[in-house]
């Protein structure tokens, strides 16, 4: 006696993708909204060459800006270089005239460069940070006898400022 085999028909299985499809539409929007707040940072070493050579030329130095500001000083200093000035915080105008034309100085040796680092210290009052933000990003001047308003350093950062022992240095 034979066994008769039934054929079973195999149908083409139907993938259901909805749920994936849901699952994109909320994932994609929260990966695109995380990635615009991690930033890489890197850190530039300029080491010293090995052999020592003093004769060999030297690239010009960047001027990395910043704009110390503890509670009796205002230190303008390259990030590199060091200190160029300190200022004595006082609570009339003298203050912001020299700050200003320190600044004016700067802008007519560097005229290419647009950064200052703005370091606060904690006790910086929020409207001290904004008249700072305001002078260092432009200052008016008198140019053939009219007034006109000079762009400084229009991109500002912010950061905390180094403790006053080493602040100085």
């Amino acid at each position: 006696m034979r066994m008769r085999r039934k054929r079973q028909s195999v149908e083409a299985a139907e993938l259901n993708i909805t749920a994936f499809m849901n699952l994109m539409v909320i994932l994609v929007p929260f990966l695109l909204i995380t990635a615009v707040f991690s930033r890489m940072t890197v850190l530039e070493l300029n080491l010293p060459a090995l052999d020592g050579d003093a004769s060999a030329e030297q690239e010009p130095v960047d001027l990395q800006l910043q704009l110390i500001v503890q509670d009796s000083y205002l230190a303008l200093r390259d990030a590199n270089l060091g200190l160029i000035q300190q200022i004595e915080r006082t609570d009339d105008s003298r203050q912001w005239s020299r700050l200003r034309e320190l600044l004016l100085e700067l802008k007519t040796r560097f005229p290419e460069e647009t950064g200052i680092a703005l370091l606060l210290s904690p006790s910086v009052s929020y409207d001290m940070m904004i008249q700072l933000m305001d002078r260092v990003r432009s200052a008016e001047q008198v140019q053939l006898g009219t007034l006109e308003r000079v762009e400084l350093f229009p991109d500002i950062s912010l950061g905390d400022a180094p403790d006053e022992q080493g602040g100085n240095a």
